[in-house]
């Protein structure tokens, strides 16, 4: 029999040490902990069914991309996406904006950081940056996670991360978030973070490198990590979503990377994360697409998705009451699946779809100059409406982001109240009068 060379020795040796190291810091992890659950949710300010639809982001002729939310102490949002002449630009940057429920309007939005900003405080260099996800620490800060790659494509990626103590007004110096003992790289973010009981931080995480699929990143209350846990294997399941039942089960939802059977991809808990299920496919289309969505507090789960197999021309809001074994949809958001090969005809119907979505723009015609920029090829259009984030504010209210054509971000508002009907709409197991809250 052949002795090994040198090299797979070497390889056999860094193996043995990764694994070890792996183990040692397992076996110091904190004890698991139940979820932190419920959130507070007040009673709404009134009951009236109200949904409205508005721009974030008014740069134009850029390509725009990947928005999250976070819930301000004084009951603001600011939004995060990343923008710049194309993904993957070296001029890419991290922009932020604030939007006023009392005033029905987002401020101007501003740059945070971007790679030059990145590369400078990592002492490394950075490529390209990417997916900005925010976090608040149990004491208050926020920290934001987001991509940033040196070599190579999104698999070559890690997460930086940056800290404000003013709501966002201001950050601190970007840092590396470290997920790995050897290279650290393939490791990205894009699902909303989620608290345990203990204080400690849930953080989604999902790789790209040989295989895809997704990870726990468990923090400590200062957002150092302290242990990780695979939810899938293979090829397919990434950019997981927490979706928190109570204390103890939990639901996790994954894009399906794969080229058939183009369903999302579920694994669920009962045990607080101790233990998931085999990754399964759930009845709702993916079209290797984001998903995102929030666990109402009466039981049932609500998400927003490219629900077809194709493409990313529809997004809708769907629902379950059983768990996410059976799903229905319960409203359009977005559906433009006609392949347009006449450039006039992409432009009179983009620039009805941004009058639509906001009234006060005065130039519908630049908004669809700049979709036509991202989404037209030669003769060939396509609409794209993708990767939603949500959330559900402490006034019961729910807030949407997503990207409008990789050239926009569009921001859905609805209250509790409009939800609750589209839901009964839709005889999705409530009471007509029941409240999530």
């Amino acid at each position: 029999m052949a002795l090994p060379s040198l090299r797979q020795f070497l390889l056999l040796v860094l193996a043995a040490l990764a694994f070890s190291l792996a183990f040692y810091k397992s076996s110091r992890a904190p004890a698991p902990a139940p979820f932190q659950w419920p959130t507070q949710i007040l009673d709404p300010d009134d009951f009236v069914a109200k949904m409205r639809t508005r721009f974030v982001s008014p740069r134009q002729n850029v390509s725009t991309h990947a928005a999250s939310l976070l819930e301000m102490n004084d009951g603001r949002i600011r939004a995060f996406w990343f923008s710049g002449s194309r993904e993957g630009a070296a001029d890419v940057e991290i922009r932020t904006a604030v939007f006023d429920p009392e005033l029905d309007k987002w401020s101007d939005d501003v740059s945070i950081v971007d790679r030059n900003t990145t590369q400078r405080a990592l002492l490394r260099f950075v490529k390209k940056i990417g997916n900005p996800v925010p976090l608040r620490t149990p004491d208050g800060t926020l920290q934001l996670f987001y991509v940033t790659v040196s070599v190579g494509g999104w698999a070559g990626s890690s997460i930086t991360v940056i800290t404000s103590t003013d709501e966002g007004t201001t950050w601190g110096p970007p840092r590396r978030l470290v997920t790995s003992p050897f290279i650290n790289i393939s490791t990205l973010v894009k699902g909303s973070p989620f608290a345990y009981n203990d204080r400690t931080i849930g953080l989604p995480v999902y790789h790209e490198f040989i295989g895809k699929f997704g990870e726990l990143l468990r923090l400590s209350p200062s957002g150092e990590v302290i242990d990780k846990q695979r939810l899938s294997s293979g090829r397919l399941g990434i950019q997981p979503v927490m979706l928190i039942k109570n204390q103890q089960q939990a639901i996790i939802l994954m894009r399906h990377t794969g080229t058939s059977q183009k369903r999302v991809i579920a694994t669920a808990t009962a045990d607080a994360g101790r233990h998931w299920s085999a990754p399964e496919l759930t009845t709702l289309a993916n079209p290797d697409a984001a998903v995102s969505g929030v666990a109402l507090s009466d039981g049932r789960i609500l998400v927003a998705l490219n629900d077809t197999e194709m493409n990313r021309e529809v997004l809708s809001l769907a629902a379950s009451s059983d768990g996410g074994a059976s799903w229905k949809t319960i409203y359009v958001l977005e559906d433009q699946r006609e392949q347009i090969t006449d450039p006039v005809r992409y432009l009179q119907l983009s620039e009805e779809l941004a009058r639509a979505t906001d009234s006060n723009i005065t130039d519908p015609s630049a908004y669809a100059a700049s979709a036509q920029r991202n989404k037209c090829t030669g003769q060939s259009c396509q609409f794209e409406f993708s990767y939603p984030y949500m959330i559900q504010t402490r006034n019961g209210d729910l807030h949407l982001v997503y990207t409008w054509n990789r050239s926009f971000i569009k921001h859905v508002s609805f209250s509790s109240t409009w939800l609750i009907q589209r839901l009964n709409e839709s005889a999705i197991g409530t009471s007509p009068n029941a409240q999530l809250h």
